[in-house]
């Protein structure tokens, strides 16, 4: 018997369609929401998938991309009130079997479902094309990322909290989806942003509601984190979160249960959690703006995600994987000696995230199959991140500096031969000692301390610098 999932948060129309398609032969599920819909899917695997767009939660097109994650042939029939050619052209080039536009007529639409049906068994009696999964796109064979690698595979299996942190654009949250993936858990990743939800509504998404909670809860719903039973809650921009809403999330953590809004009884929570952040939560707590105690529950086991910068050897091969997404009908794109070396050598404040928008862009642009220098964007001027400080802006700008100097100092036919590295310390050594020592009040064994070396050391280097600054030029 062919099994359709309906899911639509309006009543009425799984009500319809439920009616239908059972008189039709059909079995049918039906889920009022993404997340649950997800969670019925690792239960029995749909045949034919119809969807909302506008649902709560996730929306139908971020859905339908996780669908194709665990169901990649499954055919999705989108459904949308709101229809419009931006909504069409996404549905269908996200994977869309077919789109049908509210009010629906239910005989057009078992018409659709057939067809779908026959797509599927096709589908169930060919070969499966290879697909891509969100580990496979955690790309990198550096010391740092084999490292993010071994700590992903070391916890994927515990049910003990996760705390990823790393700049925006690092790829936090595919590392989540990974340590979904291979952990034992068959419930639903889902993934929660708080800061981007309602201050009113926060609470209601979070833990659910009773019906009559507030004015407009006609009936129960519940909430994502319950929704994440027996999988995992993935948590985004947790250092965003207030100070009020720390104190719940504690609460639940602390004894595994959690209360809708309005209710009386508690419920078992038995998501995992995985949370992520772009902040630096320690000092958050030295300025009053985040829990010590949930700091430490979440803390439980932590992956730090390298900056693309610091980890330049890996971007032959993300870009490589960029560009085979970039790829279409057949036109595949390779990239020159002299665009390879263009990605290599910029800074990447906006991580592998602006990579991934660099090669796209390029895909635009360029017109052949060869990606020149000049088909990619302008560099992005840094933008300072909440878990990246000024310092590390100012660190790349330096290190560019170092390195414009150094190679005109390399192509100077004046340059002797094993003078470069003190040429370099005259210029780079004096600021740094200065520094210090006003950060220590002129205290020159504290300015030692501050600096790593021997206070004796200094004592040399300062004399040194004296005498440099009073002999004749």
């Amino acid at each position: 018997m062919t099994h359709v999932l309906i899911v639509d948060d309006e009543p009425s129309i799984c009500w319809a369609f439920r009616e239908c398609l059972t008189d039709e032969g059909y079995s049918v599920d039906i889920a009022g929401t993404a997340e649950q819909a997800l969670q019925l899917a690792t239960r029995t695997i749909p045949d034919v998938i119809v969807m909302d767009i506008r649902l709560p939660g996730l929306d139908g097109l971020q859905a339908m991309s996780q669908f194709r994650r665990t169901s990649t042939n499954v055919p999705i029939i989108i459904m949308t009130a709101f229809g419009s050619l931006k909504t069409a052209v996404s549905a269908i080039d996200g994977g869309a079997f077919d789109y049908l536009t509210k009010p629906i007529d239910l005989e057009k639409a078992i018409v659709v479902v057939r067809q779908a049906t026959v797509a599927s068994q096709r589908a169930s009696t060919t070969e499966p094309s290879p697909t891509i999964h969100d580990d496979d796109l955690i790309v990198g064979s550096s010391p740092a990322m084999q490292e993010v690698f071994r700590r992903i595979a070391l916890v994927a299996e515990r049910d003990v909290p996760v705390l990823i942190t790393g700049e925006s654009g690092t790829g936090k949250d595919l590392v989540a989806r990974a340590i979904h993936q291979h952990s034992h858990r068959k419930g639903a990743f889902v993934p929660i942003c708080i800061p981007a939800l309602s201050e009113t509504v926060v609470e209601s998404e979070l833990f659910g509601h009773v019906r009559g909670a507030f004015t407009g809860a006609d009936q129960e719903r519940r909430g994502l984190l319950e929704m994440a039973g027996g999988g995992t809650a993935f948590i985004d921009e947790i250092g965003d979160v207030s100070m009020n809403l720390q104190s719940k999330l504690l609460r639940v953590l602390e004894t595994g249960e959690l209360r809708p809004v309005g209710g009386g009884d508690c419920r078992t929570a038995t998501f995992r959690l995985v949370a992520a952040t772009n902040r630096h939560l320690e000092q958050r707590i030295a300025d009053g703006n985040f829990r010590s105690d949930l700091f430490y529950r979440l803390n439980v086991f932590r992956i730090e995600l390298p900056a693309l910068r610091d980890r330049l050897d890996d971007v032959p091969a993300l870009a490589d994987r960029f560009l085979q997404n970039a790829s279409r009908n057949g036109h595949h794109f390779r990239l020159s000696t002299d665009a390879l070396a263009e990605l290599q050598s910029r800074p990447w404040h906006g991580n592998v995230r602006e990579l991934r928008n660099a090669i796209e862009s390029a895909s635009v642009v360029c017109r052949g199959e060869v990606i020149t220098r000049e088909h990619l964007p302008k560099p992005v001027q840094s933008l300072t991140s909440g878990f990246a400080s000024p310092a590390l802006d100012v660190s790349a700008s330096l290190s560019e500096a170092v390195r414009h100097w150094s190679e005109a100092q390399l192509i100077s036919e004046a340059l002797p031969n094993g003078d470069l590295h003190d040429r370099f310390l005259k210029i780079a050594e004096p600021p740094l000692l200065t520094a210090a020592l006003r950060h220590a009040q002129g205290q020159r064994g504290d300015a030692a301390k501050l600096l790593g070396i021997h206070r004796e050391t200094l004592r040399e280097k300062l004399r040194r610098l004296e005498e440099d600054s009073s002999s004749p030029n």
